[in-house]
């Protein structure tokens, strides 16, 4: 009785710390893909058109911000799972 007691909460931590580091694993993937994409073709653009420089590189940064909300919001995931729940 006093054993299934430890091991039904050592499972309920397992599977909240588990949930937590998939929940942020897998959310960094997309972020992570993203942020490379707006890079490289950001890059590529202002060696086509070195003019538009400033204006390109605006539009990059404004881009990386949106693709890191993915990554944001699975940290958010991951720690109501961690410390929020009882």
């Amino acid at each position: 009785m006093e054993n299934g007691g430890y091991v039904g909460w050592g499972l309920y931590y397992l599977g909240k710390l588990l949930g937590a580091g998939i929940a942020m694993g897998i959310g960094a993937i997309g972020p992570g893909l993203g942020e490379g994409q707006v890079g490289a073709h950001a890059m590529d653009a202002m060696a086509r058109q070195p003019e538009l420089a400033g204006t390109i590189r605006t539009n990059m940064i404004l881009a990386d911000a949106i693709a890191e909300t993915t990554g944001l919001y699975s940290l958010v995931v991951a720690l109501i799972l961690l410390f929020v729940l009882p």
